[in-house]
């Protein structure tokens, strides 16, 4: 850990509006249910500006699931970031090389291979982008980050868990 008492979790995409927005809600949730005070969860994006709002597929797909999405706001990933971040779990394979540039090194990891470590069964090789696509595909890929973020903190109970 980064200071001794916070480990920090960093959820990557390209633009910071679609997928590792709803993988931070979901972590928050999931992080929150068991009570892992010490965790803090956030979310970047590799081609990134700071300010825009969530795409209206993703608020929608994850305030189905009771997840609110309406006061995140874009940003632009920042070494300062990257060097502060325990743990940082990528979208797909494009999003690894501009993190080992940063210097991750072996904290940057794709979050489907990440969650896939024991068990790779029904796991994709990447969480695909449905920025512009229809609600449903929103909501497909929502119900996989749920999947994911779940398999991806499982691995991390041994270090929170008394």
């Amino acid at each position: 850990m980064t200071d001794g008492d916070t480990f920090r979790i960093l959820f990557v995409c390209t633009g910071n509006t679609c997928r590792s927005p709803m993988a931070e809600a979901v972590a928050r949730r999931l992080v929150e249910d068991r009570g892992w005070r010490q965790v803090e969860v956030a979310s970047a994006g590799v081609a990134g500006h700071g300010g825009h709002p969530p795409t209206g597929g993703a608020v929608r797909a994850a305030e189905a699931a009771g997840l609110d999405l309406s006061e995140h706001r874009s940003r632009g990933l920042t070494p300062d970031e990257v060097a502060e971040a325990d743990l940082i779990l990528t979208m797909s394979r494009s999003h690894l090389l501009p993190l080992l540039e940063a210097g991750a090194g072996e904290r940057a990891a794709l979050l489907t291979e990440f969650a896939a470590q024991e068990d790779p069964e029904g796991v994709p090789d990447s969480v695909l982008d449905p920025f512009g696509g229809p609600d449903e595909v929103y909501v497909a890929t929502f119900e996989l980050l749920e999947r994911l973020v779940e398999r991806a903190l499982r691995r991390l109970e041994p270090i929170f868990s008394p």
